[in-house]
C-alpha cells in the first residue's frame, strides 16, 4: 500500500509524508508508483528550487517527506494541488491512501 499523509497548520497545507508501494506491478514496473514518484519529485523540486521556499525534504528508503519551515503562499497552494492530484489517483487505485493529519 502507498500512503500519503498531508499536514496542515492554520488551515493551510504545510507538508506531507509518502511511504510504501502501490503494488500494481513489480519493482521498477509499477506505473502507479512511477506516477506518484514523478509528481512527488516535481513538487519537492518546485517548492525548494523554483519557489525558493524554506523547506526540509527528507528522502529515506521507502519514505519521502517535505515540511515547509516558514509559510509560503505559492508552496502552500502547490501542496494543496498535490493533495488533490493524489486524491484523484487514490479514487482509481485502491492501494493508494491519502489522508490529512
Amino acid at each position: 500500500m502507498l500512503k500519503a499523509v498531508f499536514h496542515k497548520k492554520s488551515g493551510l497545507f504545510c507538508g506531507f509524508e509518502i511511504s510504501g508501494h502501490a503494488g500494481y506491478g513489480t519493482d521498477g514496473n509499477d506505473i502507479v508508483c512511477a506516477a506518484v514518484s514523478s509528481c512527488t519529485m516535481l513538487v519537492c523540486n518546485a517548492v525548494t528550487e523554483n519557489f525558493g521556499a524554506n523547506a526540509e525534504v527528507v528522502v529515506e528508503n521507502n519514505l519521502i517527506s517535505l515540511t515547509l519551515i516558514n509559510g509560503d503562499s505559492s508552496a502552500e497552494k502547490l501542496l494543496a494541488a498535490f493533495y488533490e492530484h493524489l486524491t484523484a489517483i487514490a479514487e482509481d487505485y485502491s492501494k493508494v491512501k491519502v489522508e490529512i493529519d
